[in-house]
């Protein structure tokens, strides 16, 4: 005798179809608010290192003293 639960059903089939489209979907979204927050994060340390350097080479502009006579 067959076993009866090894029977396509198929509404199991069309739930787990739309299940799946589902969490694909979900994935694709979540894979691409990732990325763009890892490009944000790299954008924003490229722009303070390169500010870091910049400010670096320019020097800290201290005050001027005056002159002692």
């Amino acid at each position: 005798m067959a076993n009866p639960w090894l029977k396509k059903n198929p509404f199991m089939s069309m739930w787990l179809s739309g299940a799946n489209a589902v969490a694909h979907s979900a994935r694709g979204r979540v894979a691409a608010e990732a990325r763009r927050q890892s490009t944000t994060a790299v954008n924003h340390a490229a722009r303070d290192m390169f500010a870091f350097w910049v400010d670096a080479m320019a020097g800290a502009s201290g005050s001027k003293r005056k002159k002692r006579r």
